[in-house]
Order: C-alpha cells, then sequence, then structure tokens
C-alpha cells in the first residue's frame, strides 16, 4: 500500500507560479512511477505529468509542455509539479498517482494508487 498526500495548491494569478508536492508512504517509492493528472469542473481527469522510477525519463501532455515540470527525490519520498505562466485554464484539482509498473503510462487506470488531490485556482 502507498498513501500519497498532495500540498502545495492555493490562489495564484495568471501568469503566476506553484510548485506542487506529492508526498508518499512506504519504504519503496522508489519503485513507481509516478503521476499527476488533473480535473477541472465539469470535465474528465486528465493527465499532466509522469516520472520514471528514477527520474531519468519524463512524459508531459502536450497541453503543459514547457511550463510544467515534473520531479522527484526518492531520498525524501517526493515527487514534485512546478507550474510557470500559470493560466486560467489550468484551474483543477491535481491528484499525484503512482503506478508499480515498468513504464511510464498517461491512463489514470493504469494508476494503483492516488492522492485526495489539492486545488489549484487561477484567477485574477
Amino acid at each position: 500500500q502507498v498513501q500519497l498526500v498532495e500540498s502545495g495548491g492555493g490562489l495564484v494569478q495568471p501568469g503566476g507560479s506553484l510548485r506542487l508536492s506529492c508526498a508518499a508512504s512506504g519504504s519503496i517509492f522508489r519503485s513507481y512511477v509516478m503521476g499527476w493528472f488533473r480535473q477541472a469542473p465539469g470535465k474528465e481527469r486528465e493527465f499532466v505529468a509522469a516520472i520514471s522510477q528514477s527520474g531519468g525519463s519524463t512524459v508531459y501532455a502536450d497541453s503543459v509542455k514547457g511550463r510544467f515540470t515534473i520531479s522527484r527525490d526518492n531520498a525524501k519520498n517526493t515527487v514534485y509539479l512546478q507550474i510557470y505562466s500559470l493560466k486560467p485554464e489550468d484551474t483543477a484539482v491535481y491528484y499525484c498517482a503512482a503506478d508499480f509498473s515498468l513504464v511510464i503510462v498517461t491512463q489514470d487506470r493504469g494508476y494503483d494508487y492516488w492522492g485526495q488531490g489539492t486545488q489549484v485556482t487561477v484567477s485574477s
């Protein structure tokens, strides 16, 4: 079992930045692919970014490339999502997820564990 707790969300003005964190319990964090997803009001949950176990490989949704950076610190059992140049359309609940897999997947059904989410609101 893995428990995931997100933090770092909040209300930000357009153009601002945020760093989301996701702390994981358990000693095998380094065995999981970690992903970030988001769900805006009235929309389906969508893939944002994912990172391999070592951190050497990352995948991003086209909509966030160049503005979002995913990283992880296996010593701290934490994965991060750095967000720059926030736009109103980035407003959503952001979830981190863990996948006990050998490859990065972008479908949410491929992930085994989920956090409760952290709200990001971009508004002036």
